[in-house]
């Protein structure tokens, strides 16, 4: 079920056309990754879904209600994070969801206790927040938005600034919230890693327009065919070998070995077969598998690299 659309949205900033005629569907229950480099319009696209900027042209769609004509009922199943979360550092992590639970109303402490459970702050709640890492502020953060229990969660950049630990902390919290508590999490970033290690999907945007959409758990079999990376001894005696016998199949070099186009592992095993009777010595062999920085090289053209 599709819980947020945007269709052909386009926002300018003076003369220049920031956001251009872009579409795209998040669906429910999945982590949704909005992948671009820095100044690529991201946080812009974000604002608009908020609400925190009008809209030029198009539409946007929270759970079927227009943003323009029903900007009350489509903002009330919507939470986000734009840059910096704003929290009291001289009160701990428990008074400030107490502090917002009691400015929305209706919040029960049940309800504070969940959300602070569910993204493991249980034993440093009580704590003030200026003595939080970056990461528990950024998960403190999350909780704020989750008191009201939204449908979509929206997330710009949440990894900035974050160490390896607190990354994957925060990637395995999102991962939770869509595949078991039923949230969509719409996540930005522009590291291509860490968008393929977190997300469902992936749409990638530069320079304001949009350059696809894909399936991560689908890009291992993305591409004409599969290659395999071959470590090798003597290099120079292969490359001659198969620079005569099999150039079509040449990807790259290395500097102890070769990637080939190879379709099976059938077809793999044949090519060590024979490089061993030829008298190279294969040290290893392994399948590559396509990567969201391989996608955007290829939908770009080799344009600019992400990341």
């Amino acid at each position: 079920m599709t819980v947020l659309s945007v269709k052909n949205l386009v926002k300018s900033m003076g003369n220049r056309v920031i956001i251009k005629d872009i579409s795209f569907d998040v669906e429910g229950g999945e982590v949704f990754g909005f992948l671009g480099p820095n100044g690529a319009g991201k946080t812009t696209t974000i604002k608009m879904i908020l609400g925190l900027l009008s809209i030029d042209s198009g539409e946007i769609f929270v759970n079927n209600h227009p943003v323009k004509k029903e900007f009350e009922a489509a903002l009330d199943g919507i939470a986000g994070i734009v840059e910096n979360p704003d929290m009291y550092g001289y009160m701990s992590g428990l008074d400030n969801l107490k502090l917002y639970a009691n400015a929305r109303g209706g919040v029960s402490k049940e309800r504070i206790d969940e959300v602070v459970e569910q993204v493991g702050l249980s034993l440093r709640i009580k704590e003030k927040v200026k003595k939080y890492s970056l990461g528990m502020k950024q998960r403190l953060a999350i909780a704020l938005c989750m008191i009201s229990k939204p449908k979509i969660l929206i997330l710009d950049e949440p990894t900035n600034g974050l160490d390896p630990a607190g990354i994957k902390e925060l990637r395995e919290l999102l991962k939770h919230l869509a595949h078991n508590e039923g949230m969509t999490v719409f996540v930005s970033s522009h590291l291509l890693s860490e968008m393929q290690l977190m997300c469902d999907r992936v749409c990638i945007i530069d320079n304001g327009a949009l350059l696809g959409t894909m399936d991560v758990q689908s890009l291992g079999q993305a591409g004409d065919s599969d290659s395999y990376r071959f470590k090798l001894r003597p290099l120079d005696k292969a490359s001659e070998l198969i620079n005569a016998e099999m150039p079509d199949r040449i990807v790259k070099y290395f500097e102890d070995g070769v990637e080939l186009k190879v379709s099976t592992d059938e077809e793999a095993a044949q090519i060590t077969s024979w490089l061993s009777s030829q008298g190279v010595l294969v040290l290893g062999m392994e399948r590559t598998e396509i990567t969201l920085e391989d996608m955007f090289m290829n939908i770009t053209g080799g344009g600019k690299q992400i990341g």
